[in-house]
C-alpha cells in the first residue's frame, strides 16, 4: 500500500507478488512443528522491506519537495 501512495504501483504489485510467492514457499517447506511466523517468514520478510521502501520513497520525496519549496 505503501507503494501506491508514493505513485509506484507496479512497484507494490512485484512486493506482494512475492511476498505471496515466498510466503507460500517457506510454509510448504517448514517444519510442521514451526511457530506461524515461521512458517510466513518469507511473506513476512518481502513485507518488511516493502514497508521499509516506501518509507525510504516518501521520506526523499518530501526532502525533495521541501528543498525545492525553499528556492
Amino acid at each position: 500500500m505503501g507503494q501506491v501512495l508514493n505513485r509506484q504501483p507496479v512497484r507494490g504489485l512485484i512486493f506482494a507478488f512475492f511476498a505471496l510467492l515466498l510466503g507460500t514457499f517457506t510454509y510448504v517447506t517448514a517444519d510442521a512443528n514451526a511457530s506461524w511466523v515461521g512458517q510466513l517468514a518469507g511473506g513476512i520478510f518481502v513485507h518488511l522491506m516493502a514497508v521499509l521502501d516506501a518509507y525510504r520513497v516518501a521520506r526523499i520525496r518530501a526532502e525533495t519537495l521541501r528543498a525545492a519549496g525553499r528556492k
